[in-house]
């Protein structure tokens, strides 16, 4: 039995039967990962005698007892804290950081009996588009090794594709689930800001950041965001927005709905064969009974610069915490507390997260708070209010998740226009705080490319209907990397 060929419901019906154990399961989950993770290093820490411990304990649950997701495997991103086992961020300043209690996040997915199996790689403190910039390792594209699987929840991303689990949980904060989603083919959640408690998740931009589902197919997905949804009394950002059913709206009817494709979506930066896969996405959607037409999102030109100014700000904020004094990196033979707190960020932070600390704390700066931060927050309402305004006509909006498919690991995207086009696809939802998903719609040259269907605040019902006819209506969520197969 392999993990990559099977859906939760698949697995649940052969654990409600008995025909296989929680126990026997975790372990052909541990056994895979042995097998293809030294060529793929999606995991950091893999927690074989625990799982194990779980699964055995799990096993002698009643089968009345057990909900949808009982005894699946999960990965879990390094930067959401687990109890007793280690968290880095992917960052030398973690490296030995053990957490005391467990995300809120976490916490659900142990009430809802899923067998976590360890942590996954990502850029160091979610800073990064590649996971290339992790303190410890690179992670790899299942489809092709030599290509990055996107980040920064790019072993989040690869995992699922190779196999290696059926879920991970990521963090979006300009794009970090639904970008690494595309790049590896599989299925990537941006929920609305509030729905999924951020109480254990470590902060990049607090008014950003969000934890999403990765699975291989959407109504697996559903079922995942389900259970990590609901208020928490631990973060007041937190929504008590009602939990829907989202597997109930997998109904395949799409007829009237109204699509919304912006032209900025389409423009120059875009690669041909991504504009292509997602135009024929268009037309399955048209085909299944939607409706489009062509709109603007005029203020998304200033996305980039607006996102950079608020999340680095955010950042050098949140990352200021890390001083080598409480916890942390803490160099040896320091002589005096200035030294201690040169020594401990510059060389417990890498090159990355020390840029966007530095550019933070100047956009702060009581000389250019006002003409930076201040501004950038201005215009992040001008953003949100187009998404608004185009929410009071369309159901849905579409275009891709990704301006390219996934490029080689150590190269660098020189294309100014693709950089700014990247940008404008993933960072404004984080900005409107509003859901998107990102699913598989085609591939160049083996490599998958990613449709992002973008929804109304709390309407993940919605995009979730959408995706799952669409996904039906296809069969690129049905191809896996031969690597997923241990072929390779």
């Amino acid at each position: 039995m392999t993990l990559v060929n099977k859906t939760a419901t698949e697995l649940q019906s052969l654990l409600h039967s008995r025909e296989v154990s929680v126990k026997e399961l975790t372990q052909d989950t541990l056994d895979h990962i042995k097998k293809v993770d030294g060529k793929v290093q999606a995991f950091l820490t893999v927690t074989e005698e625990e799982a194990l411990a779980k699964a055995d304990q799990l096993d002698n649950n009643p089968t009345d007892n057990r909900g949808p997701l009982f005894g699946l495997p999960v990965g879990i991103k390094d930067n959401i804290v687990t109890k007793g086992i280690k968290t880095t961020g992917a960052s030398k300043m973690l490296e030995e950081f053990v957490p005391v209690y467990d995300a809120t996040a976490v916490e659900k997915l142990d009430a809802a009996g899923m067998v976590s199996v360890g942590k996954l790689n990502m850029d160091e403190f979610a800073m990064g588009s590649t996971t290339e910039r992790s303190a410890f390792q690179k992670t790899r594209n299942p489809w092709n090794l030599d290509c990055v699987p996107g980040g920064s929840s790019g072993g989040s991303a690869a995992a699922v594709a190779a196999g290696e689990v059926l879920f991970s949980l990521g963090s979006d904060t300009g794009g970090s689930v639904r970008q690494p989603a595309a790049f590896c083919g599989v299925v990537g959640m941006k929920p609305t800001y509030g729905r999924v408690s951020r109480s254990g998740l470590i902060a990049f931009a607090s008014s950003l950041d969000q934890i999403g589902p990765i699975t291989r197919t959407v109504e697996d997905n559903a079922l995942l965001l389900g259970a990590i949804s609901g208020v928490d009394y631990r973060d007041s950002s937190s929504s008590s927005e009602a939990v829907p059913d989202f597997k109930a709206a997998l109904t395949g009817d799409i007829k009237g709905l109204k699509v919304a494709v912006p032209k900025e979506y389409l423009g120059e930066g875009v690669s041909e064969e991504v504009k292509t896969a997602v135009r024929e996405a268009i037309q399955v959607l048209e085909s299944l009974g939607a409706e489009w037409e062509e709109v603007s999102l005029p203020n998304s030109k200033y996305a980039s610069a607006t996102y950079y100014v608020i999340a680095c700000s955010e950042a050098s904020s949140n990352l200021s915490r890390f001083d080598g004094i409480r916890f942390g990196y803490r160099p040896e033979g320091v002589k005096n507390l200035d030294e201690l707190y040169l020594r401990s960020r510059g060389e417990g932070f890498g090159h990355e997260v020390i840029k966007r600390n530095l550019f933070g704390a100047y956009a702060l700066s009581a000389d250019h708070h006002e003409e930076l931060y201040v501004q950038a927050q201005r215009v992040r309402t001008l953003i949100a209010q187009d998404f608004a305004s185009l929410f009071e006509k369309y159901d849905v909006i579409v275009g891709p998740t990704s301006a390219t498919p996934a490029y080689e690991i150590g190269g660098i995207v020189k294309d100014p226009l693709t950089l700014y086009a990247n940008d404008v696809l993933t960072v404004p939802i984080n900005l409107a705080g509003i859901p998107a998903i990102s699913v598989p719609c085609g591939f160049s040259e083996g490599l998958p490319i990613g449709l992002q269907i973008i929804g109304k605040h709390f309407d993940e019902a919605t995009l979730y209907k959408v995706a799952h006819a669409y996904e039906q209506a296809t069969d690129f969520h049905k191809r896996t990397p031969a690597i997923g197969e241990g072929t390779n």
